[in-house]
């Protein structure tokens, strides 16, 4: 008897791991496909399912599953675009699923049931704090710097849109990420312990700061903020926010009751920043200094964007 229970036991073991196949259904239904016999323990009169191969199975289908939800965005040319709805597995569908499947006849084919994952931002919250500016930045740079330029553009694209809701703190280096030559990032100097140095990412801080003051001029509460080892063109003495993946970020929260949007935009030669919120929002602006419109003298025209000063 026991002999017999090893075998079945050593025998199910070894069998093929790559049993389950899911197919797409159009554009989003997954459907199982299950080998029966590799979930059956055999050992016993009545046969059973062997839950830690289903467990196996669950996680494998939660991966295949989950679709990231998107907030509504406004678009370019200021429409909303609608959320798309994401999706995960209901695990307790699954389960129920599994062993009517198990107990009946013929092969085990079903959808894999999922729940909705709804986006942290829809139309409906967008259209409603778009409408308010309680706060605003510009700063410039000169734009025949192509790598800062690239960098200061990437960095300002993913800030832009993002909505901070009530009690919620924004961390600059969360949202935009890790800065790589993988996502695009370009070598640009930096000042490291008050030195110039070339490094990937350079010139971000200038979005990073920008966004500081137009937090600030919107009485938003500041968290975290570093000023640079040496003086920046771009903003007035001691209102700049250094960030650097890793190390120093810049992170406010939103200390209103009412959810706030960032819109940011960077073109050529200059940065823009601006917050709004819904108009039921009881804000206490702070007075903060505007940047000098005089475009710093990084690089003249036609020359090495790697030659420049930052």
């Amino acid at each position: 008897m026991m002999q017999g229970w090893i075998a079945g036991l050593v025998l199910l073991m070894q069998m093929n791991e790559m049993t389950d196949q899911t197919t797409k259904e159009g554009s989003s239904q997954i459907q199982a496909n299950v080998q029966r016999e590799a979930y059956r323990l055999d050992y016993v009169d009545v046969p059973l399912v062997n839950n830690e191969r289903l467990d196996r199975l669950m996680t494998e289908m939660e991966k295949k599953a989950y679709r990231k939800p998107v907030n509504a965005t406004i678009s370019d040319a200021g429409g909303i675009v609608k959320e798309i709805p994401g999706a995960q597995l209901n695990r307790r569908a699954f389960v129920e699923q599994f062993y009517k499947q198990f107990y009946s006849e013929g092969p085990m084919k079903f959808d894999v049931p999922t729940l909705p994952i709804y986006p942290k931002v829809d139309s409906e919250l967008l259209a409603s704090i778009r409408v308010h500016p309680i706060g605003y930045y510009v700063t410039y740079f000169n734009s025949n710097n192509k790598h800062r330029f690239t960098n200061i553009k990437l960095a300002t694209q993913a800030i832009n849109n993002y909505v901070v809701l009530p009690n919620e703190t924004f961390s600059f280096n969360r949202v935009v990420g890790v800065r790589t030559r993988g996502r695009g990032y370009m070598p640009a100097k930096v000042i490291v312990r008050g030195e110039f140095s070339e490094g990937i990412g350079g010139g971000i801080c200038q979005t990073s700061s920008t966004l500081f003051n137009a937090v600030d001029r919107a009485g938003l509460t500041i968290v975290e903020r570093y000023s640079h080892s040496r003086s920046v063109p771009y903003v007035p003495s001691g209102r700049d926010a250094t960030v650097n993946w890793g190390g120093p970020d810049f992170s406010f929260k939103n200390n209103y009751n009412q959810p706030i949007l960032i819109r940011a935009q960077a073109l050529p030669g200059r940065v823009y920043v601006s917050i709004y919120s819904s108009e039921l929002i009881n804000h206490k602006p702070r007075h903060v200094p505007g940047a000098s419109k005089t475009i710093p003298e990084e690089i003249t025209a036609g020359a090495d964007a790697e030659n420049s000063n930052p």
